[in-house]
């Protein structure tokens, strides 16, 4: 299968030789359809909708869905993991095939099980065929991302990466965003709801097929091939992945039980709920700016407060689930809290593992979903046997414990010699920048300049 290597003799200009299979160059008249920008906001559409409306707008319907098929809390609890499950799947094979198939093929048949799971979900007529919609609404998560980054090497400059990025990644709150509408004018339409989000998902496909190259990730040719992974990293690598796995199992139970727990103990009607994810959604934006703050000040007492933030926004939907107005406050607070650290999470995994971009930033985010896809049954069995108002309170004290924990946060590994500058480097573009390196270590330089001085 040819590969298209995008803007390639742009590239080689500014940025250093590509790679044999980076130089061979079709349908340039597709790549050139977007710029920087364009790609960002359309990369953004695409996380939506694999992110946003196929993985995490389930909780928002499980009122409606629980009540229709008359399933339990712990069944829903399972039913919550297997998006997460397949994810992980999905991640595990992602970057190979975003080099083997190219950018547009993947981010097509991550597309297509969109479609397939949304239309799955609103034919549902049990526990198995609702399973199996959303699980492979899990596997077109997985696939996205990948597709994307491979895209964006192609068409957008490396100084630009972390900006791009940070676009694309406030889609997921975009997505959660969209799907507040549906539930607020649609109540207990879920089916109709999840319809007209497979519609969106096949909008996205052909979108993608059009509009993204078929291209493998690019790599100059003479830069320096990462180093091998030390004990250090893998130890700080493994604490990482502890936090991050912890954060999932916490934050599980408020993306699959939190509209539950406001109809169901609270008695709001079940369209109220939209409100909640209108306020995920809207605060999520600030997650990336936070994140990028935390990067350039101190990453562990950002990720306490953040932990502590997400813990809070438990017990107070616990406390006052009746009461919209404070719940939706719980929810912003959520939001806010749960895009900073796993943007903190991302910057970190990028930084401790340089020249590694299929390894370093999935680890983390796969601890992540382990954690909630380990989480949501757990927290479903609290439900049944100890009601919302406990099993969210433990969720709150755990939170709160590991947030305690947080001064041993892994550092980068790069940190005691900035600590010795007057000048640091730090934020999402700067850690993109450390992942070409030349044959010395240094950040690899394109033509005459250092990618921080382009």
């Amino acid at each position: 299968m040819e590969k298209h290597g995008g803007r390639a003799a742009h590239e080689q200009d500014r940025s250093g030789p590509l790679t044999g299979r980076a130089r061979r160059v079709s349908q340039v008249r597709v790549v050139k359809m977007l710029s920087s920008t364009g790609f960002a906001l359309f990369g953004a559409a695409l996380v939506a909708i694999s992110y946003g409306l196929a993985r995490f707008a389930f909780g928002l319907f499980v009122p409606p869905i629980r009540a229709e098929l008359e399933l339990t809390p712990y069944v829903i609890g399972i039913i919550g993991a297997l998006p997460l499950v397949s994810f992980l799947l999905a991640t595990l094979v992602a970057p190979l095939a975003a080099d083997r198939l190219g950018a547009r093929f993947a981010a097509v048949l991550s597309g297509l099980f969109g479609v397939v799971g949304l239309v799955t979900i609103s034919m549902a007529s049990g526990a198995v065929s609702l399973g199996a919609g959303v699980f492979a609404c899990g596997i077109c998560t997985g696939l996205m991302m990948p597709a994307l980054t491979a895209a964006m090497q192609a068409l957008v400059r490396r100084t630009l990466h972390g900006r791009v990025s940070a676009v694309m990644n406030a889609g997921t709150s975009v997505g959660v965003a969209v799907a507040v509408p549906a539930v607020l004018f649609m109540s207990g339409a879920w089916r109709f709801a999840y319809a007209s989000f497979a519609v969106l998902a096949g909008i996205g496909v052909v979108a993608a097929w059009f509009l993204i190259p078929s291209v493998s990730p690019i790599v100059p040719a003479n830069a320096a091939p990462p180093p091998p992974i030390s004990k250090l990293q893998w130890s700080r690598l493994f604490g990482l992945s502890l936090f991050a796995f912890a954060m999932g199992f916490i934050s599980s139970a408020y993306w699959i039980f939190a509209p539950d727990l406001v109809v169901t103990l609270g008695a709001l009607p079940p369209g109220a709920t939209g409100w909640l994810w209108l306020a995920v959604g809207i605060a999520g934006l600030g997650g990336a700016v936070v994140a990028d703050l935390a990067d350039r000040n101190n990453p562990p007492i950002t990720h306490a407060f953040m932990l502590m933030m997400l813990s809070a926004s438990l017990a107070l939907l616990a406390a006052s689930p009746g009461r919209i107005e404070l719940a939706a406050f719980s929810a912003l607070v959520f939001g806010l809290a749960y895009m900073s650290l796993t943007g903190l999470y991302l910057m970190t995994g990028i930084r401790l593992l340089p020249g590694r971009l299929s390894m370093g930033p999935v680890l983390p985010f796969m601890a992540c979903a382990l954690g909630q896809a380990a989480g949501s049954p757990v927290v479903g069995a609290l439900v049944s046997e100890f009601g919302y108002t406990d099993a969210f309170a433990m969720l709150s004290a755990i939170g709160i414990t590991v947030a305690i924990l947080s001064p041993l946060y892994p550092r980068n590994l790069e940190q005691a010699a900035e600590e010795e500058t007057e000048e640091q480097d730090t934020g999402l573009q700067a850690a993109f920048d450390q992942q070409l390196q030349d044959a010395e270590g240094e950040p690899y330089r394109f033509g005459n300049q250092a990618i921080k001085d382009q």
